[in-house]
């Protein structure tokens, strides 16, 4: 085996990150994987898995040790010595494998299927607490050292490669990141590969090069096109992964409901750009919306639900076993119910040259991906709700200033107390009322813009690198065509099912449910998404249960 020695080994633990990715499991775990599986005699330099790989088995290594490698470049990315287990969450999600398994010393180990491990998981509470926790930790570890096979190269404030960046971070995809202005890093990958000279691109575990791929190019050639064979037919199909779709998941699927959720952008939906969430219960110190929205998704998955992302649905049709759901590859899935939990989205401000500079100084989400645009800079948001509160307090930490425009007299009536008090104590934060933004100024990118003031008139030119725009909410239903009630918004009309159990979050369609944001009369918090997707299980059940009987 030529593999370079590996920096790191399961056996050091640390953080207290890895510690919890590589646990020390109890005799009685042991055993009972023992009971499980097979033991098994292997060799140094032994595939136990490969990158690309559709599926892997389960190995936990009683003797002898295995490197986990990069085939990109043959380096050995960590070391997992004995007493300790291989894989990460990608196997749960069945995800093809990001790196490959190869013994590093002559040894035995305990075998799983695959299939098995991931009945134990959702059924055996001992084995799912350490495996699920040891898996999740790991994708963490490899999305903070920038292992995983993957390689994003761009210009920094490319449009496409902020796209990409963007959906491997939120999708929490391990990858490395390669500006195209550091020469040397890229003269090295271009080595082992044919690289385009210019634009976006994406190497993958196998030195196989993608040029100005989509995400959702990326997430097929990489195995995480998870929509099932279209003679499936689901329980339910929930549209979309923000926190009241992966409640719903989380209960649907932990209750035996066979679930697929499909999400168009990112897992989380628009709370998962938030930088941190201060109110949710239970986290004190508070939680990234991507962190929440990534522990919700490997909750929905330890009970068997499946994800499929980036996938936007483009149509539902009502047919005789349920329903069909195109989605946006032409592929249909069939599903006997659907819940709608594919939420709202920032609307855009009919600004001159809006569309230009988007990705180049006009961005949607606050996370550390754009704050790193904000350094040496002034930032400006526009919106008056929590998200932009949040903001503010995050960008405020990166940029010299941080401008908070409102069109109203005050934050009082859409901000939480605890942000606007925050907000307006901060030396950091300047506040702006009854202030809209009129120009946007730039060559290839934003440079700065025009504050104007709706009573006075006044205007004030801000130097500004930086628009964040969180105001408003528009309704993700235009896809729906006329499939179920709306309101003079455009958001959809609850409670109105006849001929089953009433429920709060039936739709005018039976067998049709809607959570979160996307309803009508909806409370726009994490928190109340995250009840409206676990209560309207029970509604969904009822239905079920009512078509079954008929």
């Amino acid at each position: 085996m030529t593999t370079q020695a590996p920096v790191r080994s399961s056996t050091s633990r640390r953080t207290l990150l890895e510690q919890e990715a590589y646990p020390e499991l109890r005799p009685e775990v042991v055993e009972q994987l023992r009971e499980a599986g097979e033991s098994r005699r292997v060799a140094r330099g032994d595939v136990l898995f490969d990158v690309g790989q559709d599926g892997y088995d389960f190995f936990h290594i009683l003797s002898g040790a295995v490197a986990i490698v990069d085939r990109s470049n043959g380096r050995a990315v960590v070391r997992i010595e004995a007493g300790n287990f291989l894989g990460e969450i990608g196997m749960l999600m069945d995800q093809r494998t990001f790196l490959a398994g190869v013994m590093d010393e002559d040894g035995e180990v305990i075998v799983i299927p695959q299939a098995r491990i991931k009945e134990l998981v959702a059924t055996n509470p001992e084995i799912g607490e350490v495996v699920v926790g040891a898996y999740a930790a790991r994708r963490r570890l490899l999305t903070e050292w920038g292992e995983g096979g993957l390689v994003i190269i761009g210009e920094a404030d490319d449009r496409e490669t902020l796209r990409l960046r963007a959906f491997a971070s939120r999708s929490r995809i391990p990858h490395r990141w390669i500006d195209r202005a550091d020469a040397e890093a890229v003269a090295e990958i271009a080595r082992s590969c044919d690289l385009p000279p210019e634009g976006a691109a994406v190497v993958t575990g196998h030195a196989q090069v993608l040029a100005r791929p989509t995400p959702a190019e990326l997430a097929a050639a990489i195995g995480l096109d998870l929509v099932a064979a279209t003679d499936q037919v689901f329980d339910v199909a929930i549209i979309g992964a923000g926190p009241a779709g992966l409640a719903a998941a989380v209960y649907a699927a932990s209750e035996g409901l066979c679930v697929l959720v499909v999400e168009d952008t990112a897992i989380g939906g628009q709370a998962g750009t938030s930088s941190r969430i201060e109110n949710y219960l239970g986290f004190p110190k508070g939680i990234s919306g991507a962190d929440l929205a990534y522990l919700g998704e490997v909750q929905a998955v330890k009970f068997g639900a499946r994800v499929a992302s980036p996938r936007r649905a483009r149509t539902l049709t009502k047919c005789d076993d349920g329903f069909e759901i195109t989605l946006d590859d032409d592929r249909a899935i069939r599903c006997r119910s659907v819940i709608l939990a594919n939420g709202v989205q920032y609307r855009r401000l009919p600004l001159d040259r809006l569309e230009e500079f988007e990705g180049r100084g006009v961005y949607y989400a606050a996370t550390e991906l754009e704050a790193k645009f904000c350094k040496g800079t002034e930032v400006v948001i526009i919106g008056g709700g929590n998200s932009a509160g949040q903001a503010a307090m995050y960008l405020s930490r990166h940029a010299e200033c941080a401008h908070v425009a409102v069109r109203g007299t005050g934050l009082a009536a859409t901000m939480s107390s605890y942000l606007t008090n925050r907000v307006l104590n901060d030396a950091r934060i300047k506040l702006w009322t009854r202030t809209e933004v009129v120009a946007l100024h730039g060559t290839d990118r934003l440079e700065r813009l025009t504050l104007r003031n709706k009573d006075s008139g006044e205007e004030v030119e801000i130097p500004c690198r930086a628009l964040f725009i969180m105001v408003g909410a528009a309704p993700n239903t235009g896809w729906l065509d006329g499939q179920v009630a709306l309101d003079d918004k455009g958001f959809v009309k609850t409670g109105t099912t006849a001929g089953v159990e009433a429920s709060d979050f039936a739709t005018s369609q039976p067998g049709i449910f809607a959570v979160g944001d996307i309803r009508s009369g909806s409370v726009k918090r994490v928190a109340s998404a995250v009840g409206e997707g676990s209560v309207v299980v029970s509604a969904l059940h009822a239905y079920l249960e009512g078509v079954e009987g008929n």
